[in-house]
C-alpha cells in the first residue's frame, strides 16, 4: 500500500458525507422492494439485493444501516425505520442458538439504539432502554453458550459449522459478549453455575490470536507473519487443535482478506474495550496486561500483513494466494483493478479493515496505521467503489461473498465477480464513514458500547 501521509479526518469529511448522501438512496430503494418473508438481504445480483440461505447473519446490517444513517445525518425517518424494524423483526436473532454472529446482528441494532440513547441523541425512555438492554444481555449469553473447550485450558465460541470450528470472523462479533458483560449479565449454567461473559471473551480472544493468526514463528511451512486462517479445526473429544481450514477463502494456507480484516478490526476494537476495564476485572482471566499484549500482537501482525499485501490504493484482492494472482504480475505496485480478468477485488475487506487500521492507529498513537486507514477510506469512498447509481441498491461495489461456492455474479465471460455489493460491506463502509465524521466534527468517539 502506498500510504498517503497528508490525509486527515477533516480532509475526508466531504467524502464521508458523500457516502451518506449515496446511502440514503440505497436504504430507501431496499425498503421499498424488500419482502421480509424472503429472509435477510445478503448481496446484490445485477444491482438488486437478494437472500442466500446459509445462516441469518446480515439482518442486523440492514436495519443497523438505517440507524447509522440517522446518526450521521440527524434525519429522524431513518431512526424511526431502524427502531421499528428492530422491534418487529430482530427478536429471533437475539435468541438464535444456531449462529455465532450475535454481535453482527444485535449490537448493530439494539446496541446502536442504546448507544444513541446514552449519548443523548434520542430521547431517554426507561422502558425503551430496558428493552434494548434486555435484548443485549440475552444475545451475549446465547453467544457465550456456543462453547468448546481447548486442550490448553481455554476455549472458543464455535461457528455454525459445529463445535469443532473456530472462525476468525467471530473476534469482531465478540462485541455481543462485551456489551452483555458491561450490562452486568452472565450466562447461567447447570446447577445455577454463573459463567462470566468477560471470561469467555478473554478465552475466545486468546484462542483466535493463537490459532487463527500467524506470526512468522515457524508454526508450519506457510507461517507468514500476520496472515490468518478462516477456520481452525479442533478434535472435540480432547480439545486438541488439528489444522487450519478455509470456508470462503482459496485455501487453508493462503489468506482470505475479509477474514484478515475481521481480525484487524476485532482485535483493535477489543483493545479499546479493555481500556474501560480495571486490572481487578481481568485478574481472574489472566490479567489485563497479558490479555492486552496478546490482542496487540495479533492486531499489529494482521494490520502489517494487510499493508504489505494490498494494492497501492489500499483495496485488497479477495485472497492473497488465489491462483489468478500469478497472472496479475506487479499487482502490489499499482492501484486495485476490479475489472481485471483474473481475480476479484473484495471491497468489503477494505471497508472492515480500514476501521481496524484507524482504531489501532489511534490506540497505539501510531501514524502508520492511522494514515493507512485514511488511505483506504480515501479510495473506498470514491469511484469505482462508491456506487452513485440510484438503480443499484448496493453502496460499495466489487464485494465478494463466497468465491469457492460460486455464489457471486460474474457478469463477463472471464468468470470474475465484480460490480456487486454486500450487506456487511455496505454497513462497515457506513460505520467507517461515521467514525471519520465524528472525529472531523469533534463529536463523541464512536464505540460499540455506551
Amino acid at each position: 500500500m502506498n500510504i498517503n501521509t497528508s490525509l486527515t479526518a477533516e480532509g475526508l469529511k466531504q467524502k464521508a458525507q458523500r457516502v451518506f448522501e449515496a446511502s440514503a438512496v440505497k436504504i430507501q430503494s431496499l425498503e421499498k422492494s424488500w419482502n421480509p418473508a424472503q429472509g435477510s438481504p445478503v448481496f446484490t445480483v445485477a444491482g438488486k439485493y437478494t437472500s442466500r440461505g446459509w445462516t441469518e447473519w446480515t439482518q442486523g446490517f440492514q436495519f443497523g444501516a438505517e440507524i447509522l444513517q440517522f446518526d450521521a445525518t440527524g434525519e429522524k425517518r431513518y431512526l424511526e425505520a431502524g427502531r421499528q424494524h428492530t422491534v418487529d423483526i430482530m427478536a429471533p436473532h437475539v435468541s438464535h442458538i444456531g449462529v455465532h454472529d450475535h454481535g453482527f446482528n444485535n449490537v448493530s441494532t439494539y446496541g446502536n439504539l442504546l448507544r444513541l440513547m446514552h449519548e443523548g441523541r434520542i430521547e431517554a425512555n426507561t422502558w425503551e432502554r430496558n428493552f434494548y438492554e434486555l435484548a443485549l444481555k440475552i444475545t451475549g449469553a446465547v453467544q457465550a453458550s456456543r462453547w468448546s473447550r481447548t486442550s490448553d485450558g481455554g476455549g472458543y465460541i464455535y461457528s455454525f459449522n459445529g463445535p469443532h470450528s473456530l472462525f476468525v470472523d467471530t473476534i469482531r462479533s465478540l462485541r455481543a459478549l462485551a456489551v452483555s458483560h458491561r450490562l452486568g449479565h452472565a450466562l447461567m449454567g447447570e446447577n445455577d453455575r454463573k459463567i462470566s461473559l468477560l471470561g469467555r471473551l478473554a478465552d475466545h480472544a486468546r484462542a483466535t490470536a493463537k490459532y487463527s493468526v500467524y506470526y512468522g514463528e515457524g508454526r508450519d511451512h506457510y507461517d507468514v507473519g500476520g496472515r490468518t486462517a478462516h477456520e481452525s479445526v479442533f478434535n472435540t473429544n480432547d480439545g486438541n487443535y488439528r489444522c487450519p481450514n478455509s470456508q470462503q477463502g482459496y485455501s487453508p494456507f493462503s489468506t482470505w482478506t475479509r477474514g484478515l480484516a475481521w481480525a484487524m478490526l476485532g482485535f483493535a476494537e477489543e483493545l479499546e474495550f479493555l481500556d474501560t476495564l480495571t486490572d481487578a476485572d481481568l485478574e481472574p482471566f489472566g490479567g489485563k496486561a497479558a490479555l492486552a499484549g496478546i490482542m496487540r500482537k495479533a492486531a499489529e501482525a494482521t494490520c502489517d500483513f494487510y499493508i504489505a499485501n494490498t494494492a497501492l490504493d489500499g483495496i485488497p484482492y479477495w485472497d492473497t494466494g488465489a491462483p489468478g494472482m500469478l497472472r496479475l504480475e506487479g499487482w502490489q505496485d499499482r492501484v486495485s483493478d476490479p475489472f481485471n480478468h483474473h481475480e476479484p477485488i473484495d471491497s468489503s475487506a477494505a471497508a472492515i479493515g480500514a476501521q481496524g487500521l484507524l482504531r489501532l492507529g489511534r490506540y497505539l498513537k501510531n501514524s502508520t496505521y492511522w494514515q493507512a486507514g485514511l488511505t483506504v477510506c480515501d479510495s473506498l469512498f470514491a469511484e469505482p467503489y462508491l456506487s452513485t447509481d440510484p438503480n443499484h441498491q448496493g453502496l460499495i461495489l466489487h464485494s465478494v461473498y463466497h468465491r469457492p461456492n460460486g455464489w457471486d455474479r460474474m457478469p463477463d465471460s472471464d468468470g470474475v465477480p465484480r460490480g456487486e455489493s454486500s450487506m456487511w460491506g455496505d454497513y462497515h463502509a457506513r460505520e467507517a464513514a461515521l467514525y471519520i465524521l465524528r472525529l472531523a466534527e469533534g463529536k463523541p468517539y464512536l464505540t460499540f458500547w455506551s
